[in-house]
């Protein structure tokens, strides 16, 4: 399968919002109801899209998902410290999981984050229910880092990996 990676249109982000939202809420990946606040967060590309790189997965003109890559300095960063970029929001729909895109898609920021200079990791947060995502960061060399673990709200705990660039 030849997935393509690129970045997403303005036209795609309503429904790239969409797949983020439902692969989080659908999966039961995180517990909150409909109308969480973060809900809207996950489906505001739009927001998100000038403080970083949305990067989509594409198979023969239909999205399969996205990331959030954010650059050092980013608002977006959630826990990257000086020398690091982070992913967020890594989300594949349903129908495409088990071709690659989730792969593909954490392997266009390991090669983005090479891109940049000063930049000498890769970091991102995870819930210990994303278990299909740990693999792929196992695979990738990704290593778990629990000193920076942090609890966004009260009984959300994440998870924290990094990669050496």
């Amino acid at each position: 399968m030849d997935i393509i990676i690129r970045t997403a249109a303005a036209a795609e982000y309503e429904e790239l919002g969409e797949i983020t939202a439902r692969a989080y809420l659908d999966d039961g990946l995180l517990d909150f109801a409909e109308d969480d606040p973060y809900l809207s967060r996950l489906r505001d590309v739009a927001g998100r899209a000038p403080d970083g790189e949305v990067l989509v997965a594409e198979y023969e003109g239909t999205l399969l998902g996205g990331v959030t890559f954010a650059p050092p300095g980013s608002p977006l960063c959630d826990i990257a410290g000086p020398g690091e970029a982070e992913f967020r929001m890594l989300a594949v729909s349903p129908a495409a999981r088990g071709r690659g895109a989730g792969e593909a898609l954490v392997r266009a920021c390991v090669n983005r984050a090479r891109e940049l200079e000063g930049v000498g990791h890769l970091v991102l947060s995870t819930t210990e229910k994303m278990l299909g995502a740990h693999r792929i960061y196992d695979r990738l060399g990704f290593v778990r880092t629990p000193e920076r673990d942090w609890y966004p709200v009260p009984g959300l705990p994440l998870l924290t990996y990094r990669l050496e660039l």
